[in-house]
């Protein structure tokens, strides 16, 4: 039941969207593009909203960076307000669209961007990130308005490209704060029985193989994702999973996929993996199970942002069941890594009135930018700073300095965001992405989990995907 109300909910969604979208194409003239005008900034007093899904904690950080900006830039006032979720402040802004009500800056994801694009409705950043301009502040200091390419140079390669992911070149959206998947695995556990972490696939399969003779009742791996799997799987290989090209969105039907999607089911089958999907919760439920008869895991693999989690609670004594170990996830081919960008942007919407938009563009700039702003956010959300630098404020190389799989397992987590790097891959981006990634996540459950003959398997597996590619595209 809980299941069938949940797709209904899905399609329901799926529906208010796709109105959305018409309303956009059908009713809306595309706003034009934003031109800078002659004077650039010039420090007219302007209200400046923000949409976001930062709860109370976060909030205070905000507000504290929010005092801060404003010594520098008095006129420039912030109004910021919680949104719900990410797809909630999405749903909310495609339809303020439609009446030209939308915020000045935003929380995104590549595929918000895509949808508002429909409009035309953000502001490239390009103009804003090359300009030289100079701008007094309130202190009399002077800064430019634009980037330094040492500020360029400072963001994280892979979160920088996943604002012009778009087909075009063009910057749409700059990193806020990332997250990523890790594994998580039951250190006092591998240390016990002389076990190695994995580093690829076929390496994970053996040591779930080994977990399961040692305790046969448990469920060695525990995977969140089903979408975020596949994906990986997907880029790890080097195989098609979508496209820009607007003859053909949709690639991954096809045989490599096809090949991984079905020994991942004799995983299953064999009692190595779950997912968040058909186990009914996040596995980081099965890696933290200490009870009495309990199944359990020793790996999860889940989001970085989650990574407090992850900690099994402690005794009457204060003390923990198990050292928990953080390690990138497996890879196809560890001298190509490959990990999925997670965690939000910022877009800058059009607006009449050009001095918010470049108003919005300072505020952006100084959240993405500034060092105490990126550690202080990354140290309470759990995520990690876009940012290389931010490792150098004091405070935070402390944080990571304390790093252990006990009560600083963030810190933990966090470390190893910071020294992969250069794994980082975001998706294609356009109208009908999000599409995609459901299918994708649906079709693996669905693989994993169907009563199939050996016979009909193949056809069946087959026939799944074909199916997954015909929503797609008619949901697109």
């Amino acid at each position: 039941m809980k299941k069938t109300m949940t797709k209904l909910l899905s399609l329901v969604l799926a529906a208010m969207l796709m109105l959305s979208t018409l309303a956009f194409t059908g009713c809306q003239k595309a706003m034009p593009d934003f031109e800078m005008p002659e004077g650039g900034y010039d420090g007219s007093e302007v209200t400046i909203t923000f949409y976001h899904t930062m709860g109370q904690s976060l909030q205070s950080v905000l507000n504290s960076a929010i005092e801060y900006f404003n010594t520098l830039y008095p006129n420039i006032h912030i109004e910021h307000t919680q949104i719900g979720g990410y797809d909630d402040v999405r749903n909310q802004i495609s339809t303020e669209l439609t009446a030209q009500r939308q915020p000045n800056i935003a929380y995104c994801y590549p595929d918000h961007v895509a949808l508002y694009n429909v409009a035309d409705a953000v502001v490239t950043l390009d103009q804003f990130i090359s300009s030289t301009q100079e701008i007094t502040l309130a202190d009399g200091s002077t800064t430019i308005l634009g980037l330094t390419q040492e500020q360029v140079d400072d963001f994280v390669d892979g979160y920088w490209n996943e604002g012009k992911s778009f087909g075009d070149g063009k910057m749409y959206a700059l990193p806020l704060s990332k997250s990523t998947e890790l594994l998580f695995y039951n250190k006092t556990f591998f240390t016990e029985h002389n076990l190695s972490v994995p580093t690829t696939w076929e390496e994970m399969e053996a040591v779930c193989r080994q977990i399961k003779e040692i305790d046969p009742t448990c469920i060695p791996l525990g995977y969140d994702s089903e979408a975020n799997w596949f994906i990986t799987l997907c880029q790890q290989y080097g195989s098609p999973y979508t496209s820009l090209d607007d003859s053909g969105h949709f690639l991954f039907d096809n045989q490599t996929n096809i090949d991984f999607v079905k020994e991942l089911r004799t995983w299953h089958k064999d009692g190595l993996v779950t997912t968040q999907e058909i186990y009914g919760a996040y596995t980081s439920g099965l890696f933290t199970a200490q009870g009495e008869g309990e199944v359990k895991s020793y790996m999860s693999i889940g989001s970085s942002g989650g990574t407090v989690h992850q900690l099994p609670t402690q005794d009457g004594d204060g003390k923990y069941p198990f050292e928990v170990g953080i390690a990138s996830i497996p890879q196809v081919n560890p001298e190509k890594p490959a990990a999925i960008s997670q965690g939000p942007s910022l877009c800058i919407f059009q607006n009449e009135n050009p001095q918010e938009v470049i108003a919005s563009w300072l505020f952006m700039k100084f959240l993405t930018t500034d060092l105490a702003f990126q550690a202080d956010f990354s140290m309470a959300s759990g995520y990690v700073p876009v940012i290389e630098s931010a490792k150098n404020d004091p405070f935070y190389e402390n944080f990571l300095s304390k790093a252990d799989g006990f009560d600083n397992l963030a810190a933990l987590g966090a470390s190893v965001c910071l020294a992969q790097k250069d794994a980082y891959f975001t998706s294609p981006a356009f109208n009908g992405s999000t599409v995609a990634r459901e299918q994708v996540g649906a079709l693996l459950q669905k693989c994993l989990t169907e009563n199939w003959s050996d016979a009909e398997l193949d056809a069946k597996i087959k026939e799944t995907f074909r199916d997954a590619i015909t929503e797609c595209e008619y949901r697109s």
